[in-house]
């Protein structure tokens, strides 16, 4: 007979219940930019490699968020991995009604016509194959079509409700 962990005192499924387990999983921060009558992006730490052949990749987005028009009808988005130095440009892509493309952020149209951020550790190019509904989000699934990662570097992470870098 084996013994059972300590489970504490379990709670009922709620929005709450779920920030509060996934406040203890630390998780990468990536932006995701799209193109429409102007340029919009999104903080995510939903960004999971999906397969290898084809190369895919699915992030989710709230229907609620300012950037999902744009998003529901982009044909390409890119995806930008933030370094542990990018606080301030994941906070910007985080808040509601920043100026997410003004002065202080270094961008450039790339391919598709796709904005893509500056400084970043990595970004890819990617093209939309499905919007998948869940909930209150979609579930966003795209082929990668162009990328670069050589600038590298140590990732930005999000964990206990802040942005943060790993400890060696």
């Amino acid at each position: 007979m084996t013994a059972s962990p300590d489970l504490g005192t379990s709670r009922t499924a709620s929005p709450e219940l779920l920030r509060s387990v996934f406040r203890q999983h630390a998780a990468g921060v990536a932006v995701i930019t799209a193109a429409g009558a102007g340029p919009v992006g999104f903080t995510a730490t939903s960004l999971n490699s999906v397969a290898a052949e084809p190369p895919l990749i699915s992030f989710g987005v709230g229907t609620s968020s300012s950037s999902w028009p744009t998003v529901a009808e982009a044909e390409h988005v890119g995806v930008h991995i933030l370094g542990e130095d990018q606080h301030e440009l994941a906070a910007t892509f985080a808040r509601s009604g920043a100026d997410r493309f003004g002065p202080s952020t270094d961008w450039r149209t790339g391919p598709e016509g796709v904005p893509l951020l500056g400084g970043v550790v990595a970004w890819l190019v990617c093209r939309v194959v499905a919007r998948i509904p869940a909930g209150d989000h979609r579930i966003v699934i795209a082929e990668v079509i162009a990328g670069d990662p050589e600038r590298g570097g140590r990732p930005l992470v999000y964990h206990q409700g802040r942005f943060t870098a790993l400890r060696d």
